[in-house]
């Protein structure tokens, strides 16, 4: 585990920045500091170091600047509960000013596809463009999706929004007792789960960077995973169909955790939206991109039907 935590290099800077009620969201920044800027949402669970080194290693040969968001509850930033999944998007503007960012890409993997559209919805002047990989579906309403894995915590949301405080002190305390086991672990995991995913995780860069966040990010608190489950269960406080910025949707068909059908009904419902399929991919495969997806939210062509 040692070994694999050392390939991977610090971000360029880390810190946290002032948001609303007193609160603090934690950063992490690739690439260069003064390039045009993609924010990249991590996945649930997750924290700000979830960012593939391909995509790093490209931000640095193009002079771009990716930055990785704690989100509430996870590494450094403060423990909170949004009313409304929308709602976040008013800190993140307030970070990027912070960070002296005018116009940004905006890119979200699986739990935090939605925060990624939450961006494009709320600020349409500053969220050039927005991308998806594998991205969980509205769970209620007219937008909802039926099916998948998420109708477990619809089912157990009454116990998930009574039970999270204590239920993410418990999975840190469980992570800080594997940390010395964390690579077998993930090992375990990654044999368990279909091939595009296990193959994925087997790859050196991946298990490393993926060891790096999860054990960095939850060294104080492991809240924020917990949170996103209540908040997917909720009204987003918006819908896909009023989202104006191009997005591009990158799903595997081979997709386990979120049925490839729950991407192709938000691309639907998307007014500029594109649907790129990752074939025989299951969830992860959007990471296994990094180039492509790069590419493509910083071509001002493309996203646009």
């Amino acid at each position: 585990m040692a070994a694999a935590r050392h390939d991977v290099a610090r971000p360029a800077l880390e810190g946290s920045v002032g948001v609303r009620d007193g609160r603090r969201l934690s950063f992490a920044e690739y690439g260069a500091p003064r390039g045009r800027a993609l924010v990249w949402l991590h996945g649930t669970p997750g924290a700000r170091r979830q960012i593939p080194l391909e995509a790093r290693a490209y931000a640095e040969e193009r002079g771009l600047r990716i930055i990785g968001i704690d989100r509430p509850g996870i590494g450094s930033s403060t423990p909170h509960l949004y009313d409304r999944l929308h709602d976040w998007a008013a800190d993140l503007d307030l970070l990027l000013d912070a960070l002296a960012v005018e116009d940004v890409r905006v890119v979200g993997l699986s739990g935090g596809g939605p925060y990624a559209l939450a961006a494009g919805h709320a600020l349409p002047d500053r969220v050039t463009k927005v991308g998806v990989l594998g991205g969980v579906a509205p769970t209620c309403g007219a937008d909802a999706a039926p099916g998948g894995i998420i109708q477990l915590a619809v089912a157990l949301a009454p116990v998930l929004a009574a039970t999270r405080v204590p239920l993410g002190v418990a999975l840190t305390g469980a992570i800080r007792l594997a940390r010395p086991v964390a690579g077998l672990g993930l090992d375990l995991y990654a044999a368990v789960q279909p091939v595009g995913d296990r193959s994925l995780l087997s790859r050196p860069e991946f298990k490393a960077m993926f060891l790096d966040d999860l054990l960095n990010g939850s060294r104080f608190q492991t809240l924020a995973p917990l949170n996103d489950l209540v908040l997917f269960t909720r009204d987003w406080g918006f819908s896909p169909r009023d989202v104006q910025v191009p997005v591009v949707w990158w799903h595997g068909d081979a997709d386990h955790i979120v049925p490839f059908a729950h991407g192709r009904h938000v691309v639907d419902l998307l007014p500029h939206a594109e649907l790129r399929v990752i074939d025989g991919e299951s969830h992860l495969g959007g990471l296994g991109i990094a180039r492509e997806v790069m590419d493509t939210l910083f071509d001002p062509v493309s996203a646009s039907r």
